[in-house]
């Protein structure tokens, strides 16, 4: 007896809606704030550091993530890139690394994600 394949569904659950930023806004808080300190004591500039780039890696995360569904592939891949970029170079640059290094990496590591979002846009089309 043959069974049917459950119908797939393309519409994501809205935990995991909220769940992906958060976590991300967490993880590169608590990453920001342990680059800042520098195997130091934790000070409250520590702590706003943490908190202000965790705020600013949701919103930003959220704001792709709610504006790339309408864009054409070649934006989408833009933003995705952009929105990677600047949050991997920013991370770098606490390092102390040089703002060359820094914009370099950035700039490879967004060419990465727009190629892989690209691909994947390209690929999937509906």
């Amino acid at each position: 007896m043959a069974h049917a394949a459950p119908a797939s569904s393309t519409r994501t659950p809205a935990v995991s809606r909220l769940a992906a930023p958060v976590l991300g806004a967490i993880v590169y808080g608590l990453w920001a704030a342990a680059i800042g300190r520098d195997a130091g004591p934790i000070t409250g500039w520590n702590v706003l550091l943490g908190f202000v780039t965790a705020i600013a890696f949701a919103v930003g995360f959220q704001a792709v993530r709610a504006v790339s569904p309408r864009l054409p592939r070649e934006l989408r891949a833009f933003a995705w890139a952009a929105f990677a970029g600047c949050a991997f170079g920013f991370i770098y640059s606490l390092t102390d690394a040089s703002v060359v290094k820094s914009a370099a990496l950035a700039c490879l590591v967004g060419a990465s994600v727009g190629g892989v979002v690209f691909y994947r846009s390209y690929t999937h089309e509906a």
